[in-house]
């Protein structure tokens, strides 16, 4: 769902990055799962409101100091699956795509998406066409729409782009 990026006071509170087009969605949980030396451990939120757009200011129960939110830095953090929002249109989470076949309008079929590429500035689709990575920006502009049905997602990529790996 995201990560813990830093903290934001003296009295244990966070900034997390989530990785979301729509922030507010979990601008009030309850509660959520903190991977902590690789167990997901859940802390419960006292308080969270959004800050500067897609970073979420949260406060935990019984993180009150700087060391308990420096503890915190860099974790990751999930929810579990039913708990989060449908999403619906050409809106998706990552998890959900993979396995999913993309089709540029233009040059056709392109392959199926095995990962999703976060570490650059812009999120990357992996696509797997027969043994060979072809990386597709997910650009809003590009991403014509995305059918859960057949799970399929068109894009219309700009001219020559996959060809660069074909």
């Amino acid at each position: 769902m995201g990560k813990i990026v830093s903290k934001y006071s003296f009295k244990g509170e966070l900034l997390a990055k989530l990785d979301t087009d729509q922030p507010e969605l979990y601008e009030h949980l309850d509660a959520i799962f903190i991977q902590v030396r690789n167990n997901l451990i859940p802390f419960f939120i006292e308080k969270s409101q959004l800050h500067k757009s897609d970073l979420l200011r949260v406060k935990f129960e019984d993180v009150d100091s700087e060391a308990d939110a420096d503890a915190l830095i860099k974790s990751e953090l999930y929810l579990p699956l039913e708990f989060l929002p449908k999403l619906e249109g050409n809106k998706f989470y990552f998890h959900e795509v993979i396995g999913f076949k993309i089709t540029d309008k233009t040059f056709g079929e392109v392959g199926i998406i095995k990962g999703i590429n976060d570490s650059t500035a812009q999120a990357l689709f992996e696509v797997d066409r027969d043994g060979i990575e072809i990386l597709i920006p997910m650009n809003d502009e590009f991403i014509v729409e995305v059918n859960r049905e057949t799970k399929t997602i068109i894009v219309e990529t700009p001219e020559g782009l996959i060809d660069l790996y074909c």
